[in-house]
Formats: C-alpha cells, structure tokens, sequence
C-alpha cells in the first residue's frame, strides 16, 4: 500500500470513528433520560419542553418510527432521525443547521403554493424526508420540537449573524455536465461505504432497529422518500461537499455532484400525490426529479443535468417577462 493510499485508508478509518463517537453519544444523551410515559390519546403525561423536541430530533425512530409500542405513536415509515441530516440536532453551524429556522417562518413556499408556518416545514420533513405522516399542530410532539427551534433561535439571535457567516458552507459549484454515475460510483466506495456501507443501507445503531442508526441508510426502504429535497440532486450534493465525509468534508464540486447523483439513482420509497407540487411549474427547482414541468426538457436531464441549459430557459423567461 502506498503512502498516499494508507493516508486515504487512515482518514476513512478516522472519519468514522469520529461518526461512531458522536452520534453514539447522541443516542446515549438521550436513552439516559426518562421517555415521556402516554397514558392514553387523551390523558397523555408529556413534559412539552425544547428537551423532548431535541430527543425528538436525535432520537427520531425510537419515538416516532414504525417499531414503536405504541401504534399511534409511528408517524415514520422511515428509520431515520432528523440529525440524520440536522447534524449535532440541528446546532452545527452551516448546511442545514436548525439555528435560524424559526426566523425563516412564515414564508411562501413555492412548493405548496401557500403561505407556510414552521409546523407546516416540520410536516413537510415527516412526510418527505422521514416518510412518515404529519403530525397534528395541538401535539406534544409538534409543541415540542417547535419550542426546542425557538429556543435555537433564541441563542441563534444572541450569537449574531458574523458568527454564521464565519460557518459558512464552502460554496458548490454546479459542473457544466450532466453527472457521471460510474464515477459517484468510484467516491462512494473511496469515500462515503466506510460509514454507509458497501450497500447504501446504513449502519444500524444494535441489533434493533427501533434506535435507528449510527449512519444512515442512502436509499432503500428505511431512507428518505422521493419527494425529499435531498432527492435533488443539486441539495445533496451542497450538502454533500460541506459535511461529508463526516470529519473530513474535503470533496470537490465534480466528487459531490456525481455522488448525489449515483446515491439518488438508486431505489427508495415513492411519495404519491407530488404532481401537486410547485403549482406554478416555472417556480420548480431546475433539479426536481418528477414532472410536470413548465419546459420541454426531459425528466433525466432534471435529474441529473445539465442544469445549466434548463436554467437558463427560465432566466431567458423571466427576463421577457419583465
């Protein structure tokens, strides 16, 4: 073996190790703690607090997935936790940190077409990324994890916005090409299997699956759905390049958009009902991997590019329109 290559092999080993450590004292953080005991649909005993919407958060499976006791308790078809992609339950600066999320709402979403609260996004992250069902608003569940972002945003708003900004992601710049699959083939393996396995379907956090993973599953029945936004792959592939691999996020633009592109190749749950999406097609995110679409550009090419071709026909609308 090579200097280099053991070099590679050393920072793989490492990187998982530090995935393993913190995301294992994660879930220890939470089973330490008493689970709140339901005495009924009615006469439920919840202590609502931002600490049961961060348990929530970390602990998302073994509270609300499809293994829970209580049958009314499984709002998840997945088993996934929202840390899964909220790394440190939402708390670590940059990609898809939790810390501003409350500031952000209400806001029009383009998807929906309406006006959308925080509890609307949190349903939107249990039906799409969680491929669950919602919950309802009135919920301990729902009250919860909505005080623990408020709580975020308190701290959030004491830190100012120059400590985000000094936490910025590093930016990712879309490849003029379409992805290369035989190539995020190639950095999965090199790069993401260690965690994820050779396989895409995670690593399970004990032999029961009802305390979810240490990494998640990439694809498969326990992964998220298709009408997540990491089935975009421009999302994934922001993502990718500022968090991953976990330790060491050191990929380049072309690694991160041909992974995102072989990881969302491959087969996962299907949401019914997302030709609802986007009521106005020319709002719809150039990367959005289902149709209709207010262009005659094909479904493979909003898959998994170019991009630049179909954004530009926008632009060159807008601009006409104007």
């Amino acid at each position: 073996m090579s200097q280099s290559t053991r070099g590679s092999a050393t920072v793989l080993v490492l990187c998982g190790a530090i995935g393993v450590i913190t995301v294992a004292a994660t879930l220890a953080w939470g089973r330490g703690s008493l689970i709140p005991e339901r005495t009924g649909a009615a006469g439920s005993s919840v202590n609502v607090t931002e600490e049961y919407g961060k348990r929530l958060i970390t602990q998302t499976t073994e509270l609300l997935g499809p293994d829970v006791a209580d049958p009314k308790m499984r709002f998840t078809d997945s088993r996934l936790a929202c840390a899964s992609c909220h790394i440190g339950a939402g708390v670590e600066p940059g990609n898809l940190s939790l810390t501003a999320a409350m500031s952000r709402y209400p806001r029009i979403s383009p998807r929906s077409g309406g006006n959308e609260t925080i509890q609307d996004r949190i349903n939107g992250c249990m039906t799409r990324s969680m491929n669950g069902r919602a919950l309802a608003e009135n919920s301990p569940e729902m009250i919860a994890m909505v005080s623990y972002l408020r709580f975020l945003g308190d701290q959030d708003a004491a830190t100012g916005a120059a400590q985000r900004k000094a936490h910025e992601s590093p930016a990712f710049k879309t490849p003029n090409r379409a992805a290369n699959l035989e190539a995020g083939q190639r950095v999965f393996e090199q790069r993401c299997a260690a965690c994820h396995q050779n396989d895409g379907q995670g690593l399970p956090a004990t032999g029961n699956l009802v305390y979810g993973y240490v990494f998640p599953p990439l694809w498969g029945p326990n992964s998220f759905n298709d009408g997540a936004g990491l089935h975009r792959v421009l999302t994934a592939a922001r993502f990718i390049k500022a968090k991953m691999p976990l330790g060491a996020a050191n990929l380049d633009d072309d690694q991160a958009f041909d992974v995102a592109a072989f990881i969302n190749s491959k087969p996962r749950p299907e949401m019914s009902g997302l030709d609802r999406d986007y009521p106005d097609r020319s709002k719809k995110p150039v990367d959005t991997s289902y149709g209709p679409y207010a262009d005659s550009f094909s479904i493979e090419q909003h898959h998994f590019g170019p991009f630049q071709p179909i954004d530009a026909y926008y632009k060159s609308l807008q601009k006409a329109s104007k």
